[in-house]
């Protein structure tokens, strides 16, 4: 049976509809209290185990209640159900599709630019711990060639932020996309096109994407530096495609966000413990590999 047809016949049985007062409230007990019923029936099973013969006929019963209710609340809302369940397809997919092992087709938004203005599609980074007047910093280089400025950790305790420029790498890595790459690279800027290099690489994307990575940052020091971590919260992966909208990256799934954000901080963890160290960043495979300095 379509979803369609299915909410159809389900209205035909409803015993309070609009618009009476309570038309909306109703149904939304009733999914709360069908739950509670199919948790109650499972309860029953982990007491009695096999002599729980109806199990799965009472899951069945309270699955259809919950379907009827949620028809019930879909229609009170002016909603079509078959279009709400194509919309959570599409959500579920774009944030646990590469959960299923599948790395997935790497995004190509330089694919089109000058081969001296694209990321390389492998490249090795060297991160060098350094102390300079009672300071301590972190140099990175690609080639031999100083990437961007000699960093410390900008804060009060040592919190080895002064790594923090391999969160971009992996942007660059799994999402393609790093404005703040392009720019302290000096040349993956994407200059034969005034506008993108404007707009996408240019001082608004560096900053969002520099606000990214200072509020993952945050997060990650509230959860252990995500070691043995393997999923991000929801909620944060929504704040980012907030942060990126507008942007190219947008169009990365919340699923290539929080890989991105778990590989940086699997290597970044390596860096801080081992003062530095080299790091082998492979876009067409999406990964960075760390090998001690």
């Amino acid at each position: 049976m379509e979803f369609q047809a299915y909410q159809s016949a389900a209205a035909e049985t409803d015993q309070v509809p609009l618009p009476d007062a309570n038309a909306v409230i109703v149904p939304l007990l009733g999914l709360v209290g069908e739950a509670g019923g199919l948790l109650s029936e499972y309860k029953k099973f982990l007491r009695d185990g096999e002599a729980h013969r109806l199990l799965t006929e009472r899951v069945a019963e309270e699955l259809g209640d919950l379907l009827w209710y949620v028809a019930n609340v879909a229609t009170k809302f002016g909603l079509d159900l078959d279009t709400v369940a194509g919309q959570n397809l599409v959500k579920t997919k774009d944030r646990w599709a590469l959960r299923r092992g599948a790395i997935g087709t790497a995004n190509r938004f330089d694919e089109d630019a000058p081969t001296e203005q694209q990321f390389p599609r492998k490249f090795e980074v060297a991160f060098v711990e350094q102390t300079v007047g009672g300071k301590v910093l972190a140099q990175v280089t690609v080639d031999g060639e100083q990437l961007g400025a000699r960093l410390t950790d900008n804060s009060y305790t040592d919190d080895g932020y002064r790594y923090h420029d391999v969160f971009h790498l992996s942007y660059a890595t799994v999402l393609g996309w790093s404005p703040v790459i392009r720019k302290i690279s000096g040349v993956w800027k994407r200059r034969y096109l005034p506008q993108v290099d404007e707009v996408e690489d240019g001082g608004r994307g560096q900053v969002v994407e520099e606000a990214i990575a200072a509020l993952v940052f945050a997060y990650a020091s509230n959860h252990r530096s995500l070691e043995n971590v393997t999923t991000v919260d929801f909620g944060l992966l929504q704040t980012i495609r907030l942060l990126t909208h507008g942007f190219e990256s947008e169009r990365c799934t919340l699923g290539e966000w929080e890989r991105a954000i778990l590989l940086g901080f699997e290597v970044w963890r390596q860096l801080v413990m081992n003062h530095g160290g080299r790091v082998t960043v492979d876009l067409d495979a999406r990964t960075m590999t760390y090998v001690p300095a």
